[in-house]
């Protein structure tokens, strides 16, 4: 075949055209490729910058506040170690960090090199594009309110829990004064409760918010007292008679005119006794006085009968057939006189009417401003009274630390009364001074820290102060099918949010109660030893710091 020939025939063969065009195309089939890798992996980058400048500005948040020297060092520092390894390309220059009187703002710019996608170089195609982000950390303009309802019941006292308790509510006021940028940042307040509460007694007159009804009352089926009651009367306080009230004294409205008022006990107790020559009884709380004048009675030797009343106050005088019975000293009559104001040892029970309570208003369940009647604050002279009385909202962190410092256990478990005095400390009213003002320039966050060690017991209507009463239960929390009543509901419809801290060191069940008075399932723990109440406060401490600052 002639050269010629070879060549037309080359020149008019179509095999392989397939090789050459695959070939050819090939380039922008992998550079596209690449772009599409390369943009993933971008995107991938982005996410991993934007996260690691919002950690920075959060961190950053929390130290505040900090010089511009300061913010730069520190926050190149966090940002590097919060972003690790990646194939983006930047430089301290390239982060920007800048604040303003209550923000953090932060922006960064770098690169990133195309992997795959360089193959485009061949054809003009870039090799690199700009990736940044940017946020902004407002701080010191949130502001938080915690009030702490603390158990100080008799059972505090068992496993060393009063006194872990104490360190832990020391180390939590210590975490928010540690976060308090300036005075009014963070206030606390505390509630010990018991059976009742102690809202601070020895008061030179009643407060208007105080009903002093129960603790003026004299025992029921007392009769009138009066001069012509003459001897051989019945007994003005009978036996049967076993109610305690602890509001009165007993003065003696003797023969001679004379009269003479008792000394309350410290314990709290009524009507000592007063009577020279008389046998005075105490019982229950009640006191017997010695009756009068017998209206037979004769002498036998040297002893002499007396009878008709309950107690002996006669002799014999005189000698062989002339021996007669003598009163002592004529009839003893007892006037009920209200103690002072100043002996109250400062205890109140669950607001609400006497005989149950939701008589006209669940007043047990809100913070309703006491204005009169059932919606006061009833007080008693309740002797298992908590040692420490309340302390209203206060930055003054030493004077929580000593409250703290100086409860003590004793008294059976009423939760739903330390839970409504908390919420009241942080609306104020009754025993509770006004709540600071809200400043509207601030975010107010506000928490109710509940912990017990134990069940209910016992409340103003209901329980025994021994057996668990469901009924004392549902003045906290009560749910019937959809419905849900009680003050866990009430306080939470507040915007309150609480914390619930059960301690169990004895094998109680899981308390249902605290579960659901809960604002969230994360918010309740049940612990099985005392040391773990240190822990939970610290964690509990730490959440509430995060959350002042980084808002």
């Amino acid at each position: 075949m002639s050269a010629f020939s070879f060549l037309r025939r080359f020149c008019t063969d179509a095999k392989g055209n397939i090789a050459i065009l695959f070939g050819l195309a090939i380039i922008p089939v992998v550079g596209a490729m690449g772009v599409a890798i390369d943009y993933s992996l971008a995107n991938a980058s982005r996410t991993a910058l934007q996260a690691s400048l919002d950690n920075t500005g959060l961190m950053l948040a929390k130290r505040m506040p900090l010089t511009d020297t300061q913010l730069s060092a520190q926050g190149w520092q966090i940002f590097q170690a919060n972003l690790g390894a990646s194939p983006l390309v930047y430089q301290q220059s390239d982060l920007v960090i800048r604040q303003t009187t209550s923000t953090v703002v932060l922006d960064i710019s770098t690169t990133y090199n195309t992997q795959l996608a360089s193959v485009l170089k061949l054809v003009g195609g870039r090799t690199s594009f700009p990736v940044g982000s940017h946020t902004e950390v407002s701080w010191g303009n949130s502001r938080l309110r915690v009030a702490l309802a603390l158990d100080n019941t008799g059972s505090m006292s068992q496993s060393g829990k009063i006194g872990a308790l104490q360190t832990a509510t020391t180390n939590l006021i210590n975490q928010l004064k540690g976060v308090s940028q300036t005075n009014g940042d963070v206030y606390v307040s505390i509630v010990p409760f018991v059976r009742d509460v102690n809202i601070g007694g020895n008061v030179a007159s009643w407060p208007s918010w105080v009903d002093s009804t129960f603790w003026a009352a004299p025992p029921a089926n007392v009769p009138t007292i009066s001069t012509s009651v003459g001897p051989g009367s019945a007994c003005p306080f009978p036996a049967s008679n076993k109610s305690g009230y602890l509001g009165y004294v007993c003065t003696t409205g003797a023969a001679n005119g004379s009269a003479t008022t008792g000394t309350v006990p410290s314990s709290g107790l009524i009507c000592p006794s007063v009577d020279s020559g008389t046998v005075n009884t105490m019982q229950s709380g009640v006191y017997y006085n010695g009756c009068y004048n017998s209206t037979t009675y004769s002498c036998t030797g040297s002893s002499c009968t007396c009878t008709g009343h309950d107690l002996s106050i006669c002799s014999c005088t005189g000698s062989g057939n002339s021996k007669n019975c003598k009163t002592a000293s004529g009839k003893h009559e007892h006037a009920w006189v209200a103690n002072a104001s100043t002996s109250w040892n400062g205890c109140v029970m669950d607001r609400g009417a006497s005989a149950a309570p939701g008589t006209g208003a669940d007043y047990d369940q809100n913070v309703t401003a006491p204005t009169s009647g059932t919606s006061l604050f009833p007080a008693q002279q309740y002797s298992l009274c908590p040692a420490q009385q309340i302390v209203a909202l206060t930055y003054d962190w030493t004077a929580l630390t000593n409250a703290v410092n100086a409860m003590s256990p004793n008294g059976s478990t009423n939760q739903p009364i330390g839970l409504v005095l908390g919420w009241q400390s942080l609306v104020g009213g009754g025993p509770f001074p006004a709540a600071p003002a809200l400043d509207p320039n601030y975010t107010y966050n506000q928490y109710i820290i509940l912990l017990s060690d134990g069940l209910n017991t016992q409340d103003r209507w209901y329980g025994d102060g021994s057996n668990t009463s469901t009924q004392v239960d549902n003045r906290m929390y009560y749910q019937n099918g959809s419905t849900i009543s009680g003050t866990c509901k009430n306080a939470k419809d507040a915007g309150i949010k609480i914390y619930t801290v059960q301690v169990d060191t004895g094998g109680d069940p899981t308390s249902t109660l605290l579960q659901n008075c809960a604002s969230d399932p994360s918010m309740f723990f049940k612990l099985t030893s005392s040391s773990q109440i240190v822990t939970t406060f610290q964690a509990i401490g730490n959440a509430l710091a995060n959350l002042h600052l980084s808002q």
